[in-house]
């Protein structure tokens, strides 16, 4: 059940389809446009009620100047790279371990053991909310990056799993076979054999899990308090003032907070296409 291609000789249907997916990503990108020309405008002009016009006078420098000069966003940053960071790290080291496990070793009880590991997954994360802050206000971590560390790698330890299990599953069992003959340790296969052939996977395994950490905002308000300690998601709902806001100035916040997953992608996109697409063709 997949749509028929157009006919290449049918310019009315290609161009109605052309219109249509211009149109639609116009309005997917207009949002993000509208951010982009707020972070241009003066703070006089939004006053004036200038939200869609085209600015009255540009204010671009002073904008992004005063995110790093007026506001504590170098802290905000430097607290979400403290927590990414580890977090992304952990999460893929003991992904590919479980996934080697899984995919390469059956034993009883693994079946419902790997459910486990990605049933979390399908479950709301807000019915979590309150187990979640008392179990860290118990363990003393809360308000703590030890908090959220800890949070985020239990959480993304199940996609992860499945993730890379389905790679090291595709691999041949005749790699695992030489290298058991020759008396390679299940630790020497991981790491001579495994983790080399899999580096795509971790490459676009990483993008995925840099992104939903970084931009998290559900859990850095839950288990955070203090500036100390946000990250920048929660650190810019702190840049809003009590009576007016300065929305010149969170727009370009938003902006320069975007610019790391998204910096991180197009360093990295050839490994995270050649990671999604490994194993779909075998030949």
């Amino acid at each position: 059940m997949y749509p028929r291609p157009i006919a290449e000789n049918n310019r009315s249907a290609r161009m109605l389809y052309m219109t249509a997916v211009w149109f639609v990503l116009f309005l997917w990108l207009l949002p993000m446009l509208a951010i982009i020309v707020t972070s241009f405008r003066t703070f006089d002009d939004i006053m004036a009620g200038n939200y869609w016009g085209w600015p009255s006078e540009f204010n671009i420098i002073d904008n992004y100047t005063a995110v790093f000069t007026q506001t504590d966003m170098l802290t905000y940053f430097r607290n979400s790279l403290i927590i990414t960071v580890p977090s992304v790290v952990a999460v893929l080291i003991l992904s590919t371990m479980t996934g080697f496990v899984f995919s390469r070793y059956p034993f009883r009880g693994a079946t419902l053991l790997f459910a486990i590991f990605i049933g979390g997954n399908f479950m709301p994360h807000q019915i979590f909310m309150i187990p979640v802050r008392d179990l860290m206000v118990a363990l003393g971590l809360y308000d703590t990056f030890g908090a959220l560390i800890i949070f985020h790698v239990a959480f993304q330890l199940g996609f992860a799993t499945l993730f890379m299990r389905n790679f090291i599953a595709a691999l041949p069992g005749e790699l695992f076979q030489a290298a058991r003959a020759e008396g390679a340790s299940p630790l020497q296969i991981l790491v001579i054999i495994v983790v080399p052939l899999v580096r795509p996977a971790l490459a676009a395994l990483s993008i995925l899990l840099f992104t939903f950490i970084w931009n998290d905002y559900f859990w850095a308000i839950v288990l955070t308090q203090t500036d100390a300690v946000k990250p920048v998601t929660a650190g810019l709902a702190n840049l809003r003032g009590e009576w007016v806001s300065s929305w010149n100035i969170i727009s370009a916040a938003t902006l320069i907070v975007a610019v790391p997953p998204v910096l991180m992608f197009f360093l990295m996109q050839k490994h995270f296409v050649s990671g999604l697409t490994m194993g779909a063709v075998k030949g």
